[in-house]
């Protein structure tokens, strides 16, 4: 039975049998007890579905992550102990040192580090580049060893909206996946892979558990990037007609393109993951490699914790935007305020592009901008009352953040201005109170600079 997702939110990935807990068990164990020597070795040749060490898999995870990939449409995936992990994890499993990847650069800055410094430490080099560039000028930023493009739905923090069916196309166009963040608008708002995305990441820290109790991430893979041909193949859903002949030189017996998954691994008895598992390839490369030899996992209890955040995501989804969007008339109008930038206001250049992939609302979190300095941001954010100050984001209490003294504050001027992070750019994320109480505090607050 096909179900809706509002109440996959509940259902999904787990369902009781006779005698069973209705709600998911926390299973609170390192190892699990099996009868012969023979059914540990199948576990671990990947004969056998099972479990039998946490890192690698464990029931309580696993039903979360299925009921993740059910909330996004895709056919596997994997939960991190952190959406900065599953960034890296989603990446890392298709590079390795000498190869490049693309990413827009108004990504959250966290993941820009990441990309930009850390990953280059490990040989893997990066182009970011401006999604409002043409083209031709984007295009020609692809290399032969080019192996990904990434992009955050909404960015953090300042909100721009990613179109996602044209870099898709752009992609495979050049025989690449498409890798997108979908943490601010959540599938209940945006599911990517309809619009040609492969992967999804997400920070489930964020709206996911939405009550700021646990640090978590998953990656859900699609399962309709041809890893051999490198092409995108959902069936009739999107056009790859463009695609075909400028990678049809990319066939696994010539120079593979992703050799991690179409060529045999070595430390797995040879195996070669797309051969083996098909559509769960990438999945299982995810969880079989990566997993077991850098071992980001989430606890059983943060995983617990994040699925009761997930029964409810669709109702707080909505009170979110709802709140947002009166929030974000109201600071349009104020005298105080220089700008703002919230893709659900008519006015924004984002408009267009949210009401094609997200039409029923976008997420809580506003950018904007207040007339004098720096220091009058600081001033305001320090007059709130119960709006918090905080590094936390996409929380049931509404919470502010100045990016540039914090969150990005790692980054040069140079930086802050190529990743559109304004000196005066407060974050503001709507939580789900009343929205009159909210705007009473910014108004109060604002009063006193």
């Amino acid at each position: 039975m096909k179900k809706n997702l509002e109440t996959l939110c509940i259902h999904g990935g787990y369902k009781a049998k006779k005698g069973e807990p209705q709600q998911l068990p926390i299973i609170q164990s390192t190892t699990f007890r099996y009868e012969t020597s023979d059914q540990m070795a199948r576990l671990f040749d990947l004969k056998d579905e099972g479990y039998f060490y946490t890192r690698l898999a464990n029931p309580t995870n696993d039903a979360v992550a299925k009921k993740i990939c059910a909330l996004e449409g895709g056919v596997g995936a994997m939960l991190t102990s952190s959406g900065q992990a599953a960034n890296f994890y989603a990446v890392f499993n298709i590079c390795q040192a000498g190869d490049h990847f693309i990413t827009s650069n108004n990504i959250y800055g966290g993941t820009y580090n990441l990309f930009g410094v850390t990953m280059k430490k490990l040989g893997i080099e990066c182009t970011f580049i401006d999604t409002e560039w043409d083209d031709e000028k984007i295009e020609a930023c692809f290399k032969p060893n080019t192996k990904c493009f990434f992009g955050e739905t909404i960015s953090n923090p300042g909100g721009s909206v990613f179109d996602i069916e044209r870099f898709a196309k752009m992609a495979h166009k050049h025989g690449v996946p498409l890798i997108v963040d979908n943490t601010f608008a959540t599938p209940i708002n945006c599911r990517p892979f309809e619009w040609g995305c492969d992967i999804v990441t997400h920070s489930t820290t964020k709206y996911m558990d939405g009550h700021a109790t646990q640090v978590g991430g998953c990656i859900v893979d699609s399962g309709n990037f041809d890893w051999k041909t490198c092409t995108h193949q959902p069936g009739s859903d999107f056009d790859t007609t463009a695609v075909a002949p400028l990678t049809s030189h990319l066939s696994p017996l010539t120079s593979p393109k992703f050799p991690g998954l179409t060529t045999p691994d070595e430390s797995y008895h040879g195996l070669t993951y797309v051969d083996a598992f098909g559509k769960m390839g990438y999945t299982t490369k995810l969880v079989a490699q990566l997993m077991r030899d850098l071992g980001s996992i989430p606890a059983p209890q943060n995983s617990f914790l994040l699925n009761l955040g997930l029964e409810t995501l669709a109702l707080r989804m909505k009170q979110h935007c709802s709140n947002a969007q009166k929030v974000a008339e109201w600071l349009e109008k104020c005298p105080k305020v220089a700008w703002v930038n919230y893709c659900g206001l008519p006015s924004n250049k984002y408009h267009a592009l949210a009401q094609k992939y997200m039409p029923n609302g976008s997420c809580g979190v506003i950018a904007f901008g207040l007339k004098g300095t720096r220091e009058d941001a600081i001033k305001f954010m320090d007059q709130l009352d119960f709006i918090s100050i905080v590094t936390h984001v996409a929380d049931v209490r509404t919470c502010v953040l100045h990016p540039a003294s914090h969150t990005h504050r790692q980054l040069s001027e140079e930086q802050l201005r190529e990743a559109g992070i304004a000196p005066d750019l407060v974050r503001l994320s709507v939580g789900i109170e009343n929205a009159d109480d909210i705007i009473a505090d910014l108004q109060q607050a604002m009063d006193k600079m």
